[in-house]
């Protein structure tokens, strides 16, 4: 299959939104397990309404750039850049149904926003994604696309 990548139009952001929470509920479960119950419902009380205004606002930001990823015209997959001045371009989302992992739509998506961002000229490209084993899928796709990691830890403690 071949995924085709175009840019987000007003009528996909319902689906993005959609998709992303899909996408990420492995992600705030695995925050769950590594951060025990207490600790993620302080942290995370209401992920899903969060998760979705964050999409709904990336999506909507004029400043940002967005594309989606569709495999056979069904949309499976988003990715937003933002630019950092003249000299950084950052990954800041990238979502892949579920349904659709592991048959190339977030490697294609990555590649697809790298040239982006090496098109205008960035210098160089960041990504973010988290340690724990619901990032797992993200952290194969940006090693296999060349970034290099630099460990960061975020400790949490219940008061």
């Amino acid at each position: 299959m071949t995924v085709s990548i175009r840019s987000l139009a007003t009528e996909d952001v319902d689906e993005v939104v959609a998709l992303a929470l899909r996408a990420w509920r492995p992600v705030f479960e695995s925050f769950e397990q590594v951060l025990g119950s207490r600790i993620y419902k302080l942290v995370y009380p209401d992920w899903l309404d969060s998760q979705a205004k964050a999409v709904e606002s990336v999506c909507r930001d004029e400043n940002n750039h967005v594309w989606v990823a569709e495999l056979d015209a069904r949309l499976t997959g988003f990715v937003a850049v933002v630019f950092h001045g003249d000299m950084t371009g950052e990954i800041d989302m990238l979502a892949v149904d579920p349904d659709c992992q592991r048959q190339g739509v977030g490697a294609a998506l990555t590649t697809f926003a790298l040239e982006r961002i090496s098109a205008a000229g960035m210098a160089v490209a960041v990504v973010g994604t988290g340690g724990d084993p619901g990032h797992a899928p993200a952290r194969r796709t940006y090693e296999k696309a060349g970034f290099t990691g630099l460990p960061l830890v975020r400790y949490y403690k219940a008061l």
